[in-house]
């Protein structure tokens, strides 16, 4: 909790640290400075299950959404297997995020029902470093079972420095056909359109019911920069995170984007919503949680 408001970091990455390339290394050495990491992954780059419990406890966030992906060119492979040792730890915080890669994976549909069955309370599709557009026809048999299942699709949605990245993937117009073809998928975009799509990214949020704007990687004193007069009516369908462990602390980005928020004009409600209470209906991370529709 925040000052006693559900905190939810929707977007945060704790994969084995051998799997991963140069450039995530010097990406989370670069902007995670103030996070303990030595702390909490073993001498061999593995995540330490408690450790992490008891530093995600320390930030108050009371749910945490764990990435994997599958973008070999890229970042490399992070199945969803290697987070489930942390899921085990604490269930109640810790939910597993599926990732599909249509250049790896087939049947699509069956790929995410397996990983789904492990747990996963969402699907990542990263098209910037796996390689594909969002509007890939070979994703349609996966966005069909998730449209079916109540499954939210997280599309990266925004710009990547790693090397290998395809920029013009993130672009959200190639979402436009997914959502005339799926009207009931709930879609989260990941990075708010970073980069070169901000209006875009929130124009959708704004047009369409199902469409969620995810902030994180976007320093949170700059979102009304980003987004100018529409960050006050955005702050209804926001959804905090951060990209840990790029980030000085979950608390720090949580506490300057409920700063940014205020002084925009949004009420205490629309904060509260935003922190926590929109990722939880999205995702449905407690019994009660409904749908994002």
């Amino acid at each position: 909790m925040l000052d006693g408001r559900l905190l939810v970091d929707a977007h945060v990455h704790v994969a084995r640290l051998p799997t991963l390339s140069d450039d995530w290394q010097a990406w989370a050495a670069t902007f995670g400075a103030r996070t303990p990491m030595s702390a909490l992954f073993d001498s061999a780059g593995v995540p330490v299950p408690a450790a992490l419990d008891e530093h995600f406890a320390s930030q108050g966030a009371d749910h945490v959404l764990l990435f994997t992906e599958h973008s070999p060119k890229v970042t490399g492979h992070q199945p969803i297997e290697d987070v489930l040792p942390v899921v085990r730890q604490n269930p109640a915080r810790f939910h597993p995020v599926a990732n599909l890669n249509p250049h790896l994976h087939y049947p699509v549909a069956a790929e995410l029902a397996r990983q789904a069955a492990l747990g996963a309370v969402a699907v990542k599709i990263h098209p910037v470093h796996g390689g594909f557009e969002a509007r890939d026809r070979m994703l349609y048999p996966a966005y069909a079972w998730a449209q079916e299942h109540r499954l939210p699709v997280i599309v990266h949605c925004g710009t990547s420095t790693f090397a290998g990245s395809v920029n013009s993937y993130a672009d959200p117009v190639l979402l436009d056909e997914v959502l005339r073809d799926f009207p009931d998928l709930v879609v989260v975009l990941a990075h708010g359109g970073r980069g070169w799509w901000y209006d875009q990214a929130a124009f959708l949020a704004l047009m369409k019911p199902n469409v969620w704007l995810e902030v994180s990687g976007l320093p949170p004193q700059r979102l009304a920069g980003y987004y100018g007069s529409s960050l006050r009516r955005l702050a209804d369908k926001m959804i905090f995170g951060t990209d840990w462990p790029g980030v000085p602390s979950v608390e720090h980005n949580a506490r300057i984007l409920e700063k940014t928020l205020l002084d925009t004009g949004c009420t205490a409600e629309q904060v509260a919503a935003a922190l926590g209470g929109n990722a939880d209906r999205v995702f449905r991370l407690t019994p009660t949680a409904g749908c994002g529709a």
